[in-house]
């Protein structure tokens, strides 16, 4: 019976430890997670900022070797000055408390972007801030490659702090101001949009910005005739174009995946999403391009590819794999109609096809949630409300983008100026913005007249 007792008394001790122990358990692997989700967000980050490279390669790629200097130099600053304005400024207003549900108002200089993770939740911490920062860098950085070869450096250097400093940031907070845990979130979160990832917040900001900076820019030297008609000036290396294709889609698995801010099972669906979306809009391209101009199109195929990652970026976490493939697939047709539409009908010359990429395909894209999302998209029962909302979502943010950029490089245009000299872009940016040559070992000669 002592035994027993014994026993018993044994039993009911290491119960009642066990059961103490419980919550110091929980808490262990709460923090665990925490420190996971933050791991996985910066590994995110630092693939996104990689895509700066990407866009660098495709730009330079597409565009003559007398620029190349000038391209990489924009690109640099694209992200160096962006993190600072976005730093100082873009931030507050993107997540800070609302006004109204149109802009944050909370301090400048991040004074409350230093708390450590609670609960797993990683808002308004340095890692929640780096992340968003790549994505800010991204919207500006796209507009580079639509103004390429005939735009001042000096002018620049101001856009891009310009739309890091208010364009970006206020349609962000619309969108996904409520993401730090500080703002209640904009309007556009109120009435149930869905971007996931960005394909409006940070692609269609940036195509836009991009057709109108092309369009008040003017297009380059010899781009059409005297008849309207548009003629080709091949960028000096394919080479260079694919390589930035294929960072940028390395870099979109964490762009996509990381916007879920957790390292959780959601990620390997929204890679998934992701890859199969980039691979139909690249198929889709090459077959229409082979069938349009009776060949396989190597360009053209390399802009189906990014089509179908922008096209995928609103929706990635809300769609099946057969629906990522249909929006990738019909990303892959339309961005070869746009191109010809940009370039023919409104005679805009965008040299690496930024608009159609990423404001149509982006725009696509976020309509899409409305027809594809498995809990509320028209295909799978949901009706019509949920495009209803993503159309409001396009529309807003391509009048906000429009409207702002027109002032914007308008007033750069009649003050500092915003075009080079005919002379100097006929000798190259290189040579006149910077006093170097990207590729001193070679003779440059000039194409277009």
């Amino acid at each position: 019976m002592r035994k027993m007792n014994k026993k018993f008394v044994i039993v009911f001790v290491l119960l009642l430890l066990f059961t103490c122990a419980i919550p110091f358990v929980a808490s262990a692997s709460d923090d665990t997670q925490a420190s996971v989700d933050v791991v996985w967000l910066l590994i995110a980050a630092f693939l996104v900022f990689f895509m700066q490279a990407g866009f660098a390669m495709v730009e330079t790629g597409l565009t003559r070797a007398k620029n190349a200097g000038n391209i990489i130099m924009k690109n640099l600053m694209d992200f160096s000055v962006g993190s600072l304005i976005f730093f100082c400024v873009g931030y507050g207003i993107m997540f800070g408390a609302d006004f109204k549900g149109l802009i944050g108002t909370s301090a400048f200089f991040l004074s409350g972007a230093d708390a450590v993770p609670v609960e797993g939740f990683v808002g308004n911490t340095p890692a929640f801030v780096l992340f968003q920062t790549v994505f800010c860098a991204t919207a500006a950085t796209i507009v580079s490659g639509a103004m390429a070869e005939r735009t001042k450096f000096s002018s620049y250097v101001i856009y891009s702090a310009f739309i890091s400093l208010i364009i970006y940031p206020v349609v962000g907070h619309w969108a996904w101001g409520s993401l730090a845990g500080i703002s209640e979130g904009g309007w556009l979160e109120s009435i149930g949009f869905v971007d996931f990832a960005g394909s409006t917040v940070v692609h269609s900001v940036g195509g836009w910005a991009a057709l109108v900076g092309a369009a008040v820019l003017g297009p380059r030297i010899g781009k059409f005739g005297k008849d309207g008609k548009p003629h080709a000036i091949p960028g000096h290396s394919i080479t260079l174009a694919a390589l930035g294709v294929f960072i940028l889609w390395f870099g979109w698995f964490g762009f996509n995946p990381g916007s879920e801010a957790a390292a959780d099972g959601a990620i390997g669906h929204i890679a998934m999403t992701t890859n199969l979306a980039a691979a139909a809009g690249a198929v889709v391209t090459m077959c229409v391009t082979w069938f349009k101009y009776k060949k396989p199109d190597v360009s053209m195929t390399l802009n189906g590819a990014l089509a179908g990652l922008v096209g995928i970026t609103a929706g990635c976490a809300n769609v099946s794999m057969p629906g990522a493939i249909a929006i990738g697939a019909i990303a892959g047709v339309l961005v070869v109609f746009a191109v010809e539409f940009v370039e023919r009908v409104l005679k805009i010359d965008d040299p690496v096809g930024a608009v159609s990429v990423h404001g149509v395909c982006g725009a696509w894209g976020t309509l899409a949630v409305g027809l594809f999302a498995t809990d509320s998209g028209l295909f799978y029962g949901g009706g019509f409300a949920q495009l209803g909302i993503q159309s409001i979502g396009v529309v807003a943010v391509m009048a906000w983008t429009l409207a702002t950029a027109f002032v914007l490089f308008t007033i750069i245009k009649k003050t500092v100026g915003l075009r080079v000299e005919a002379s100097e872009e006929m000798e190259g940016l290189d040579i006149h913005e910077h006093g170097s040559e990207a590729y001193p070992d070679f003779s440059m000669q000039s194409v277009g007249k």
